[in-house]
């Protein structure tokens, strides 16, 4: 069975926004991008898989943005490649190596989870409160950021019971940035 990871930049106080947090350096983005290298597939919502193509996706003309840096590509060509799978009731058609995942999203997530190999991925806000209400996540990563946000969405918002962790990994930034990596606490 495959572990599903949820995964995701936080501020101190708990805001998962994009635009908070401390500006991605070299560092941070081999950190992403081993993590995108150690899954089989990524779990996106809509929102999550629109905005992740509008930044990260290849152009057409094949060359990345000038305002990207060798981590930044190195990132982009990880996510870019990587399959994906999203979760939607409006998007009818996505592309950028991906498919909608219909139906029952428990029984949907089950099955991916049931296939072979390294684990799954998902990110976002939304959709992995749904997933953490359903018992579907294993595995929660974060990268704290040194930052207090004092706005925007905060990280499981809406959770609806306790989930108990046992620590399994932290790695210290020179940013000061810490991701710390938890698995569900065995019974």
């Amino acid at each position: 069975m495959r572990p599903l990871r949820y995964s995701i930049n936080v501020t101190l106080d708990g805001c998962c926004h994009h635009e908070a947090g401390l500006p991605p350096d070299e560092e941070s983005m081999d950190f992403w991008t081993t993590q995108m290298a150690g899954v089989d597939a990524l779990l996106l919502g809509r929102v999550t898989y629109e905005m992740m193509a509008a930044a990260w996706r290849r152009p057409a003309s094949g060359g990345w943005p000038a305002w990207m840096d060798e981590a930044e590509i190195r990132f982009a060509e990880a996510i870019d490649g990587a399959r994906k799978y999203v979760v939607s009731s409006t998007l009818s058609d996505p592309d950028w190596n991906a498919e909608l995942l219909s139906g029952d999203l428990e029984t949907a997530v089950r099955a991916l989870k049931a296939e072979p190999g390294a684990g799954l991925w998902v990110g976002g806000v939304a959709l992995p409160t749904a997933l953490a209400n359903r018992g579907l996540i294993d595995e929660f990563e974060f990268l704290v950021q040194p930052v207090v946000a004092g706005r925007g969405p905060t990280l499981l918002a809406g959770l609806d019971r306790q989930i108990e962790l046992d620590p399994v990994d932290r790695t210290a930034f020179r940013s000061g940035a810490v991701a710390t990596r938890y698995r569900l606490r065995s019974a």
